[in-house]
């Protein structure tokens, strides 16, 4: 038996710079599927900005479909209090203030004593709050505690068909202090 030696041409070994663009490829379709999967990720912890001319959130409604002033009203009367998505996607109450007419304070729902969602009881005309007996008068105001603080209030504007909610930064009108929410 006769040993041959192995003789290495050029045209068998790759190039230098054919190796290059092979990692070069490789590492561009890996980042590219890291970034395609990360990317849903991080969009998730990203609150959603839909912002009206004077910087509020719109008013959405338990779908995340915007609700339409008309629409809104046409669906609930005078003194009616109905939730809506609000800020960062809290439950916020808007108020039907007259015939056509939605009330420029909206009210978190939000419970200030173990952050429940506070209930509408409209046969005692008061918010309830289930878990501990928590009580807020129409204007969210306690009534009865535990809970330590009125519930927060947020500006609600209508633009057209748009309704905006953006942030209560004035004094309380209910306290005449500083708002504890801001």
């Amino acid at each position: 038996m006769t040993l041959v030696p192995i003789s290495h041409s050029s045209s068998e070994v790759p190039s230098l710079g054919r190796r290059q663009f092979m990692n070069l490829l490789t590492f561009g379709a890996v980042t590219g599927v890291a970034l395609g999967a990360l990317y849903p990720v991080v969009r998730y912890f990203i609150p959603p900005r839909e912002a009206g001319s004077s910087g509020g959130a719109m008013a959405l409604d338990e779908l995340g479909n915007p609700i339409a002033a008309s629409g809104w009203l046409a669906g609930h009367s005078e003194g009616d209090r109905s939730l809506v998505q609000g800020l960062k996607g809290d439950p916020t109450y808007l108020i039907v203030d007259g015939e056509g007419a939605i009330g420029a304070i909206g009210l978190n729902a939000i419970c200030t004593h173990l952050g429940c969602v506070v209930p509408w009881n409209s046969g005692e005309n008061k918010f309830i709050c289930p878990c501990h007996g928590s009580q807020y008068d129409p204007e969210g105001a306690v009534v009865r505690g535990p809970a330590p603080l009125p519930l927060a209030l947020a500006h609600v504007a209508v633009q057209g068909e748009r309704v905006l909610l953006s942030t209560w930064s004035e004094s309380d009108p209910r306290t005449g202090e500083k708002p504890w929410w801001s």
